[in-house]
């Protein structure tokens, strides 16, 4: 038996189908016991058709928060009281804040990777930045980067219908005053691809090229020369911890250091939320630690931040 719950704990929790493999009841109770802050957070098996009911449901038991993953992160943006900026551009929420009744939708998944850039003493700001890829988790880092003050961001993606949508949502980022240079080319025109990545700060990696099984040891950069001492390389994909990408950027000439996997973007995306919650930083270092030894034991962490989307 829990002897933390109480008649005053406050109820949050995750949506979403399948959820059962979800890590983030884990890590956000560690993160309350942590604190000693009275709540509780649960996963709730939640498809799109049941999000409005799920909703009002948040709203009649006075839930603090919820996050939201796949299939419902569409339903959920189209059905919210307020939105954040980040979540307005990318049409989609993954962490809902409840005040009083009034439900916000935010998107932390971009700003998982800026956090994590941040943790590996990089900051985003001023930076010329090159992105592969147009599906969902690219999308939130391209409009995050841009709301954070990235220099510019130039995506390359493979398909024309997903460089379409990116392109779109670039321009109304534009119209609202986004200061951030944004282009937009295809994956096929290698040679600009090549010169872009040459002149970039921070070069990341939002596909799923190089990700095990199916692309394990394959990437998108195939021009060892673009590689120089004081580029940051950063790859959303954490299975395997050093992809083709990395271990190429390393052996022609990056700094150790500068090249980052997507590990840290789970936790990040979650620390975001977090904050939002509660008004408290994620005890970061102490659950890096809670975790470690959780894998060590069998535990996968959560995984629907770095989906397997298209590009």
């Amino acid at each position: 038996m829990d002897t933390r719950i109480s008649g005053k704990t406050r109820l949050l929790g995750v949506f979403g189908t399948p959820i059962k493999h979800s890590g983030s009841p884990i890590m956000y109770n560690f993160c309350f016991d942590y604190y000693g802050i009275d709540c509780a957070y649960l996963a709730f098996d939640t498809d799109a058709s049941q999000v409005k009911d799920s909703l009002a449901a948040m709203r009649r038991l006075n839930m603090r928060g919820a996050n939201v993953t796949m299939p419902c992160k569409q339903e959920v943006c189209r059905n919210m009281d307020k939105l954040s900026d980040a979540a307005r551009f990318v049409g989609a929420v993954n962490t809902i804040v409840n005040d009083n009744g009034v439900l916000t939708g935010h998107i932390t998944d971009g700003m998982g990777v800026v956090l994590d850039l941040k943790d590996h003493n990089v900051s985003i700001v001023d930076k010329d930045i090159v992105l592969f890829g147009a599906g969902g988790a690219a999308t939130a880092i391209m409009v995050q980067c841009a709301l954070d003050g990235a220099k510019s961001i130039t995506v390359f993606n493979r398909s024309k219908e997903g460089l379409d949508h990116v392109a779109g949502i670039g321009q109304k980022m534009m119209d609202d005053g986004v200061k951030c240079k944004l282009e937009f080319h295809s994956l096929s025109d290698t040679d600009l691809m090549h010169d872009k990545i040459r002149e970039c700060d921070i070069l990341i990696n939002g596909t799923c090229v190089g990700m095990a099984p199916a692309l394990d040891g394959q990437s998108l950069v195939t021009d060892m020369s673009v590689f120089h001492e004081d580029m940051v390389i950063y790859d959303v994909i954490y299975h395997p911890l050093v992809t083709k990408l990395m271990a190429d950027a390393v052996a022609n000439g990056c700094k150790e250091e500068n090249v980052i996997g997507g590990k840290g973007m789970l936790l990040w995306q979650g620390a975001g939320a977090f904050k939002l919650y509660t008004g408290l930083d994620m005890p970061a270092q102490k659950l890096k630690e809670f975790l470690a030894k959780r894998e060590e034991e069998g535990f996968e962490p959560p995984v629907d931040v770095a989906e397997n989307v298209p590009y």
